[in-house]
């Protein structure tokens, strides 16, 4: 898997919206922060443009991703904000100026289906991390590990045993990211290959029987059978029917892959959680569980 080359300081940063629309107040903050680590944003042309919930036509988000993808001057692309919209985008987009001359694309929620895309089909890295919309609730440690990874450290992170962890160490490539958009590529040309990896997994604001719909399909197409290892990251503001499911989101994760002899953790600082650090997706990474800490390191 290639790397895309580290930033510098006064390197332009794209920032576009490959989904939900956005406002130059809604993302004000970052810009600032953005410009103290010594980069320079540059907005997508159609950036602040509404359609209805989206930031722009489709036609319009295509543009800007492929303008900021081909733009040899234009170093990383940030997108601001998740929602949904970034699947209606990827069969629109001609990637060959980018397999050439590889950049970070950012972000995760609704942006998975570019580091799926990307990973499985072009052999390139990208990073799952935080974005602008965010910048202002995130813990400082989120941000550091953003301006980190993207200056070119590989990051190492320590969390603390959770009761469901199972224990073990593994070495493989990490791939992943929301688990509703994971399920949502299923059968196409996104569709991750996760055997012999270690798969990451998190989500927001979903119904606790879809949660196990999802991982049965999952199950089902063979994407947990063969892992390395899985991380799950946060499972956040899950809903339940009047008649309880009768378990957590974690606990349909860990008896979904009950099976299994991987190593499994539970509730990393990675998702829809303030605490959202950067994952190098097509990384490899070293993944020790053990009975009082978890330690991810990327190589």
């Amino acid at each position: 898997m290639e790397k895309p080359q580290p930033l510098s300081k006064g390197d332009k940063i794209a920032l576009i919206s490959t989904a939900r629309k956005i406002t130059l107040q809604e993302i004000e903050p970052a810009i600032s922060i953005l410009k103290l680590w010594g980069l320079e944003p540059v907005f997508g042309k159609n950036l602040f443009k509404i359609n209805h919930q989206f930031a722009g036509t489709t036609e319009d988000r295509i543009a800007d991703l492929q303008e900021t993808l081909d733009n040899p001057e234009i170093k990383a692309i940030l997108c601001v904000r998740g929602g949904y919209g970034t699947v209606q985008l990827i069969d629109g987009i001609d990637f060959s100026t980018f397999k050439k001359q590889p950049k970070w694309i950012i972000g995760y929620s609704d942006i998975t289906v570019l580091h799926n895309h990307i990973n499985k089909n072009f052999g390139v890295s990208t990073l799952h991390a935080t974005m602008p919309i965010n910048f202002t609730t995130n813990t400082k440690e989120a941000l550091e590990s953003l301006k980190e990874t993207l200056f070119g450290a590989l990051p190492i992170y320590t969390t603390e045993n959770h009761q469901l962890n199972r224990l073990g160490e593994a070495t493989g490539e990490l791939v992943g990211g929301n688990l509703s958009i994971i399920y949502s590529l299923t059968g196409t040309p996104s569709q991750l290959d996760t055997k012999g990896k270690i798969l990451f997994l998190e989500d927001l604001d979903e119904y606790l029987y879809h949660i196990d719909r999802m991982m049965m399909n999952l199950k089902r197409v063979g994407m947990l059978t063969n892992l390395k290892g899985l991380i799950v990251g946060g499972m956040s503001d899950m809903k339940d029917n009047t008649v309880p499911f009768g378990k957590s989101a974690l606990e349909i994760i860990f008896d979904a892959v009950k099976e299994y002899h991987y190593p499994v953790c539970f509730d990393f600082p990675a998702g829809h959680v303030n605490d959202n650090r950067s994952l190098i997706m097509g990384s490899e990474v070293n993944l020790v569980v053990d009975k009082d800490w978890t330690t991810l390191e990327f190589i």
